[in-house]
């Protein structure tokens, strides 16, 4: 099968030709249809594997979905042909957090060698997927697999985060998101129809403000010098009560933690290597700051419900498995509007 691959520091992703997967006991194979790119990708790929702990060449894609093509023995529950979407962060199943659904938060995975496909199993972008355990699948019951693949993380981790904030957005209350990209432009429909609050998006690119006011937010901000300034300017002075930082890096926290008023939530959702400022005085009187992770398996059967409400809707750029390079490189160079998506077929 071909297969989009890690191979090399330093390098590109590559198109390969691997062998067929085979599930053992308790395992599903699926035939992808649709493996969403994420810039978490090149995270993993800036760092040479002796920090990462990945063994190369390692297959990329930590947002799958597919329909069912084997089951290994002992599995049930499941149809072949079936269409699926793939819960991304795996855990144990056992330890206290994985028995609440929330395997984001296993106590025992790193300990166990169990890392999520794609950021150290092998992923989905490729022609099949080889899924661990059937409870990491999730029934799309109708869903589109292409416009729907990116809510496993791109819908689910945004959605974590506005979970942990929704007692602060309250009417009259106002929500910044900063970064309406791939996670952004997601949040910013889950903050509109899960909370009354106003919500103010903010960005570096003048077409992503445009997403941003596309799909709902109620003002957009450049996001540069000015950003604190207008914020504080937009809320009377006050600042938001609940602030989703979706880039991460140092001038982006440095904005999240300006624009936070007293009480607020603050969620550190980027990873690029920013660091939030805390202490008296540092921010505003008890605001709090948090670093969450993807989300659990409930919160994903919650995300995909409101997609088929209606209420989400990605948007999607679709590439083939051979042009998973040229996508690769858009997302890189910060031209990919909403989320790539490759289709293997």
């Amino acid at each position: 099968m071909k297969a989009v691959q890690y191979r090399e520091f330093g390098r590109l992703p590559e198109v390969v030709e691997v062998p067929d997967p085979e599930p053992g006991p308790g395992q599903v194979l699926l035939e992808v249809t649709a493996a969403g790119l994420c810039h978490s990708d090149f995270a993993v790929m800036s760092r040479p594997p002796e920090e990462t702990g990945l063994a190369l060449p390692l297959t990329l894609g930590h947002e799958g979905a597919g329909t069912v093509a084997k089951l290994g023995a002992g599995v049930t529950g499941l149809e072949l042909g079936e269409s699926v979407a793939v819960y991304g962060p795996w855990g144990c199943g056992t330890c206290p957090m994985c028995a609440q659904g929330k395997e984001n938060y296993c106590r025992r995975a790193a300990a166990l060698g169990i890392r999520p496909p794609g950021l150290g199993a092998p992923g989905a972008l490729a022609e099949y997927l080889l899924v661990d355990d059937p409870r990491h699948l999730v029934p799309l019951a109708g869903l589109d697999p292409v416009r729907s693949v990116p809510l496993t993380d791109a819908g689910l981790t945004p959605y974590h985060a506005i979970k942990g904030a929704l007692t602060r957005l309250v009417p009259g209350s106002t929500a910044v998101v900063i970064g309406a990209g791939g996670l952004g432009h997601v949040a910013i429909q889950l903050l509109r129809a899960l909370t009354p609050a106003r919500v103010i998006a903010l960005d570096v690119s003048a077409e992503k403000l445009d997403l941003a006011r596309t799909v709902g937010a109620h003002e957009v901000v450049p996001s540069d010098a000015h950003a604190v300034a207008r914020v504080r300017e937009l809320t009377g002075g006050l600042g938001a009560q609940a602030v989703f930082d979706f880039v991460g890096a140092p001038p982006t926290t440095a904005i999240a933690t300006g624009v936070a008023g007293t009480e607020a939530d603050v969620a550190i959702v980027g990873i690029g290597g920013g660091v939030a400022s805390v202490g008296f005085g540092a921010l505003a009187y008890d605001a709090a700051v948090r670093a969450p992770y993807w989300g659990s398996r409930a919160e994903l059967i919650e995300v995909l419900d409101l997609a088929r409400a209606g209420a989400v809707d990605v948007h999607v750029e679709t590439y083939s498995i051979d042009e998973a390079p040229l996508a690769y490189q858009r997302l890189h160079e910060g031209k990919v509007n909403g989320r790539a998506v490759i289709v293997p077929a």
